[in-house]
């Protein structure tokens, strides 16, 4: 296994166990009285990745991690971490329009980059997507991202 489908892997099995653990915290009388549907949506057929593009719980979605590629390709948005950054969030935009969310209902989310030193340029383009009422987020340097990417960015949201 490659250490990128081996990233990929570990990545798909964290984004779960964090679904299935903010449920038992945040709503634990489900854990026992009958959990809510837990819906998985597939990302395109094309790409072959084993891992959901979101999985919905209840009234929350949980998004994959975004790169900034350009949809449907693999292929990096140009700019470095501006473009990629930017690239990541329109991903992250449709991608929650899709499954009946939106920007304004993100609550949390977590931003990979490959270079800390980066954090300031990302921001820069973060703040522009969530102009008022940000949601709470985290950001970290991680040793590698999938594809070679600037950084990699999920959501948590509320659907409607």
């Amino acid at each position: 296994m490659s250490q990128t489908e081996e990233f990929v892997e570990v990545y798909a099995m964290n984004t779960l166990l964090t679904a299935m653990l903010s449920v038992t915290l945040c709503c634990p009388h489900l854990a026992f009285a009958g959990a809510p549907d837990v819906e998985h949506f597939s990302v395109s057929l094309e790409q072959q990745l084993p891992f959901s593009d979101a999985v919905r719980v209840g009234h929350m979605l949980y998004l994959s991690g975004k790169i900034g590629n350009i949809p449907p390709t693999l292929e990096l948005a140009e700019g470095g971490i501006v473009g990629e950054t930017r690239q990541a969030l329109e991903n992250i935009k449709a991608s929650l329009e899709k499954y009946g969310s939106s920007l304004e209902e993100v609550v949390k989310c977590t931003v990979f980059l490959a270079d800390i030193k980066e954090w300031a340029a990302m921001n820069e383009v973060y703040v522009t997507f969530f102009p008022t009422m940000p949601p709470a987020r985290s950001a970290m340097g991680v040793s590698g991202l999938a594809l070679g990417a600037r950084t990699e960015i999920e959501c948590i949201a509320t659907v409607r």
